[in-house]
């Protein structure tokens, strides 16, 4: 592939990465709850996806999803149907352990902070303790009260979804939606030569399509989503980012199954 050629194809792959979707609303939901680092496992899954729908245009498979109307349709509308069930999947649950426990524990420790400005060395008269009370170690509790331990129970770990389990949810979340391998049947003519051989060219759209998604992806979906992980702290910041993208992924759901 000639220089200018790839690097039109670099420019291109770039500002789509950049176009949000269904994709993107998986990893930074990925990078919320799972961490920046555990998101790639998503990713990864997403990519193996895109190399799916190349190898399908590749092989003419694409020619037949794109001229049949109902194998459009089954693959869309499932596509559809997936996305709604992770989106209403966010709506609908609970708030984690973690969090729970983690505002649970936050309570307690200002409760025994009270208590311990509560006892401060003034409140207590020269005159009313004994200084044999203060050898024994009768004040000795209330000296201690920051080190005792909480009354709310500490935060519980988290159940943590699986990389597999990641990995297999990116893949269905791109692999079923039919409209990618449609935009790849018009996208890759542009930068494939019939005149010279075939397999290198593909190979060469495929890597750098793949390597600049993933950039994008990781490098700055997950990474503008780490800033937010604050809020998945708390039970209520973590049902608001539940929330949000429960309704960005309907959305989504909406826009594949009614837009053609």
């Amino acid at each position: 592939m000639a220089a200018s050629l790839w690097l039109t194809l670099l420019v291109a792959c770039i500002v789509i990465s950049f176009t949000p979707g269904a994709g993107a609303i998986n990893t930074m939901g990925n990078a919320l709850n799972h961490g920046f680092r555990r998101a790639i496992w998503g990713i990864l899954g997403q990519h193996a996806a895109l190399i799916v729908h190349i190898a399908i245009v590749a092989l003419g498979v694409g020619v037949l999803v794109a001229s049949s109307p109902v194998l459009f349709n089954v693959i869309r509308y499932a596509g559809a149907a997936y996305l709604a069930y992770l989106g209403l999947r966010l709506l609908v649950q609970r708030p984690s352990p973690q969090a729970e426990g983690a505002e649970a524990w936050s309570a307690s420790d200002e409760v025994t902070d009270a208590s311990v400005g509560a006892v401060s060395v003034g409140a207590v008269s020269p005159g009313a303790v004994s200084p044999g009370a203060v050898s024994t170690g009768v004040l000795a509790p209330h000296a201690d009260a920051r080190r005792a331990e909480p009354t709310g129970a500490a935060p519980v770990a988290a159940p943590v979804e699986t990389r597999w389990s990641m990995f297999r949810r990116g893949l269905w979340v791109n692999l079923l939606n039919p409209k990618a391998i449609v935009f790849f049947l018009a996208f890759l003519p542009q930068f494939i030569r019939p005149a010279d051989p075939l397999l290198p060219q593909y190979a060469t759209v495929t890597a750098t399509a793949v390597a600049v998604d993933i950039a994008v992806m990781w490098g700055f979906f997950a990474l503008a989503a780490q800033g937010l992980r604050r809020f998945t702290r708390t039970p209520r910041g973590q049902r608001i980012i539940d929330r949000v993208f429960g309704s960005l992924f309907l959305a989504v759901a909406v826009l594949l199954a009614l837009v053609h």
